[in-house]
Parts: C-alpha cells; sequence; structure tokens
C-alpha cells in the first residue's frame, strides 16, 4: 500500500509541473519564439549600462518590441558594429536563452552582414 502511495504522489506531482509548464507556455503568448527571432538576427550580444541605451534611443535606435513583453522589461537595441565600438562600458554575452543575457535590463545587438554587403 505504502508504493502505491509514493506512485499517486509522484504522479500528481508530474501533473501539477506539467500544467504550470503549459500555463507558462500559453500565457506567454509566442513571447520566447519572438525573443528566439530576434536573437537569430544577431551576430553579437552586449550587455550594455542604463546611460549608454538611453543615448542610443536619443539617437534615434529604435527598441525590439520584444523586450517589453518580458519581466522585468529589456530595452534590446540593434546597433551597428561602428557605433557600438564607442560605447566603452560594454560586455560580450552569449547569445542564447540563459541567465546571463536573459538577467541583462539593456542589450545591444549587432545583425548579421546582410546578403551583397549591405
Amino acid at each position: 500500500m505504502r508504493d502505491l502511495e509514493q506512485r499517486a504522489r509522484r504522479v500528481r506531482s508530474r501533473s501539477t509541473t506539467r500544467g504550470w509548464e503549459y500555463r507558462q507556455r500559453h500565457r506567454a503568448k509566442g513571447v520566447w519564439f519572438r525573443l528566439r527571432r530576434v536573437l537569430a538576427d544577431a551576430s553579437d550580444a552586449y550587455r550594455i549600462t542604463e546611460a549608454d541605451a538611453a543615448a542610443l534611443l536619443a539617437e534615434g535606435f529604435l527598441p525590439e518590441p520584444v523586450g517589453t513583453e518580458l519581466q522585468p522589461n529589456k530595452t534590446i537595441l540593434f546597433v551597428p558594429p561602428e557605433r557600438l565600438e564607442h560605447i566603452v562600458e560594454k560586455s560580450p554575452l552569449p547569445i542564447r536563452l540563459a541567465e546571463p543575457l536573459l538577467g541583462a535590463r539593456f542589450l545591444a545587438l549587432v545583425r548579421f552582414p546582410r546578403e551583397g554587403g549591405e
């Protein structure tokens, strides 16, 4: 009888975990797909300071909308490598959905070069 109770407890635990995972995916309404899509266009990613992000926004760089869908909100900007050279306080980040990138509030991304040298 004891084995049956333990098995039932494990089944309920797995069911609860699956339910939580489903709710997380369902309520995200595609935000993880959109974030992965933005990151797929990036050859490099950097953590930048709030002041640098504000300066880039003032220069007319547009934030990626997916950043506002995350909690806490993130400012995600695509910046040309030439402009990024002028930012002193930047740290490179691996481009993957892991803590270093997800923990950064202000991100500067560099696009892959376009076909034809554009």
